[in-house]
């Protein structure tokens, strides 16, 4: 029976849920919560979100600055090698073999008689190449086997639980040792499979822990009371609360696998000549140091810069996103 007393409007369904004195529906007041639109503060000022509360803080970090301008420069060198080192990298002449540097050659030659100063260059793009690809690899496998076990439990969780447990006991190196010793191929693919099967279990747990975290908000549990479906949940209200922390430890796990392309390089396991790499290159350069330290000096340099420059970045885009740190 519908109410039609003198003086009243009509019962609402919809509008007795949409909360009062705040002029929007449910769902943008959600939305709002999650952090999704910019609310204006007392003063009338559109508040920033978190993310762009973030970007706020990054440009005026000096870590951040640093270390994204010596990232920027590494991908532009490891996409044109040839603007700053227009020789040939696998042009060697064994009548140079250990040579200081001299004009045209800044960093003088290796044991073969290679120029150090080019394979150091071409020796970037293998680096940013295995880094960013296992990255992406692992992000999303990790962010989406985490994820759903977060969100689903029971069962699924438990099992996947155990299986990150297994591969947690598997030592990396070892592995790789074992795994790419019985590879023939001289290309990427093979350590970049390598690091994804090794990696994804480090942000699953990172990926589950936010997602059980974000779906216990009340703004997702409100958003469930209203009838909300679990892939709009987990797309919508989830997903962009749980992501923070994942970019974080991906930021710095990406210095960590260029570092790990140049040890299995290093014994040999990894990537293999002609391919330019600096831990192939670092391998070659390790019996001469003492009568050439420079074609050891100049590639292990470069990859010390190259992962301390993503690690600062991790550590200023954690300190960025981390709610806690404010």
């Amino acid at each position: 029976m519908s109410d039609t007393t003198p003086g009243r409007e009509p019962y609402d369904p919809e509008r007795a849920l949409a909360p009062t004195g705040m002029g929007g529906t449910m769902d943008l007041a959600l939305s709002e919560a999650a952090g999704l639109e910019e609310q204006p503060d007392a003063s009338g000022t559109p508040a920033r979100s978190l993310w762009s509360d973030a970007w706020h803080d990054l440009r005026r970090n000096p870590v951040f600055l640093v270390s994204a301008l010596v990232i920027l420069f590494l991908i532009v060198v490891s996409v044109w090698p040839s603007l700053i080192a227009p020789g040939n990298p696998l042009k060697c002449d064994l009548g140079e073999a250990q040579e200081g540097s001299r004009s045209g050659h800044p960093f003088g030659f290796d044991g073969q008689g290679c120029d150090v100063y080019t394979r150091t260059v071409y020796g970037a793009r293998t680096s940013v190449e295995v880094g960013l690809l296992s990255t992406l690899g692992v992000t999303v496998l990790g962010s989406i086997l985490g994820g759903l076990a977060g969100f689903i439990g029971g069962a699924w969780d438990a099992v996947l639980s155990r299986v990150t447990d297994v591969f947690f006991a598997i030592p990396v190196v070892l592995g790789g040792l074992v795994l790419l010793s019985v590879v023939a191929s001289n290309t990427v693919w093979p350590v970049i499979g390598f690091m994804v099967l090794l990696g994804w279990p480090q942000i699953s747990r990172i990926a589950r822990g936010s997602v059980i975290t974000a779906k216990q908000n009340d703004y997702v549990q409100a958003a469930r009371a209203l009838g909300a479906g679990n892939s709009r949940l987990l797309l919508r209200h989830i997903a962009p609360n749980a992501v923070a922390s994942v970019i974080v430890v991906a930021t710095i796990a990406l210095g960590t696998y260029i570092s790990l392309e140049a040890t299995l390089s290093f014994l040999g396991v990894g990537l293999r000549p002609p391919r330019v790499s600096w831990g192939i290159d670092i391998s070659a350069a390790a019996p001469y140091v003492r009568n050439a330290p420079h074609a050891l000096l100049w590639p292990s340099g470069a990859l010390a810069i190259t992962v301390l420059a993503f690690i600062m970045l991790g550590d200023a885009v954690r300190d960025a996103l981390d709610p806690k740190l404010r």
